[in-house]
């Protein structure tokens, strides 16, 4: 369903479950930084108003998910830390070049949203399905379905404000940069590390 071209080795969620302290903590920070990436959706383009209310609600999800994950957290004895930067975020950004073309750069930014939804989705996968710990596997399980609403969302949004064939041909391009790129990852407790 998410059509990702290179999936991420099981051997990821035993790091992430050896390191579980960080992991928790980048993914709040993930979460937080969804909440954001919706703000700056509502303040860049305010016009489209379907686009405001969803991300309306996707803020409130967000952040209810960091509240989530932050929970788990201290009931666990960890604290949030610092926020790292998102290398791989940073990566597929620079997969589309500036432009001036306000409506494409939507498109473009819809889409690189989408991938990031797409990619936590099948991380949140790998994770339930490779730790021991029963009550994060859940946990993960739970979260999954909402990282592939909000995947189908951005993707839906992006081919709204664009030509379908057109979005759909960016999209299969992407998909192909993103498994060039998730190569130099899959090493470290970051959710997309």
């Amino acid at each position: 369903m998410l059509g990702l071209k290179l999936p991420t080795d099981p051997h990821w969620a035993n790091i992430a479950e050896e390191n579980i302290g960080e992991i928790l903590s980048d993914h709040a920070f993930c979460e937080q930084k969804a909440a954001s990436m919706a703000i700056s959706f509502i303040v860049q383009y305010p016009e489209h108003d379907d686009l405001v209310e969803a991300m309306s609600a996707l803020v409130k999800e967000e952040m209810s998910h960091f509240q989530l994950v932050h929970k788990k957290m201290l009931e666990r004895g960890y604290n949030l830390g610092h926020q790292r930067s998102n290398e791989y975020v940073n990566r597929l950004r620079e997969f589309f070049p500036s432009t001036s073309d306000r409506n494409q750069r939507l498109i473009n930014q819809l889409l690189v949203a989408a991938m990031i939804e797409a990619r936590s989705c099948e991380r949140f996968r790998v994770l339930s399905e490779n730790i021991a710990d029963q009550e994060l596997a859940k946990f993960y399980r739970d979260l999954m379905a909402s990282e592939a609403n909000h995947y189908t969302m951005f993707l839906s949004f992006a081919r709204k404000f664009g030509e379908r064939e057109k979005v759909d041909k960016q999209w299969q391009t992407l998909l192909d940069r993103e498994a060039e790129i998730i190569k130099d990852y899959g090493k470290k407790s970051e959710m997309h590390g």
